[in-house]
């Protein structure tokens, strides 16, 4: 598991859509994968906030579970992410009903 702490702030813009989404690193790595920024993408737009970072991601060759954190609060949402930059299974992880 490949844990992502402290990357200040790398701000991600995806022009298209113009979302911007922010990653936190620990130095380690030259910066996030293809799965994982589709899924900070990807988030950003399901949950309409664009301060999403990256708290962790796991790879497999079946694809890259990423969990993101939304908002201030850093909300956890789990999502797929695969090398071609699609994703799947977006879901929160926040027990809604103690919000």
């Amino acid at each position: 598991m490949k844990t992502m702490t402290a990357f200040k702030l790398a701000a991600f813009g995806f022009s298209s859509l113009g979302l911007v989404a922010c990653v936190e690193d620990t130095g380690g790595s030259s910066g996030p994968s293809v799965a994982e920024q589709a899924c900070l993408r990807d988030v950003t737009r399901v949950t309409n906030n664009p301060d999403v970072v990256l708290l962790s991601s796991s790879y497999s060759e079946a694809g890259t579970e990423v969990i993101a954190g939304v908002g201030e609060q850093r909300a956890q949402w789990r999502c797929i992410g695969y090398s071609d930059g699609t994703t799947g299974g977006i879901e929160s992880l926040v027990n809604e009903g103690t919000l």
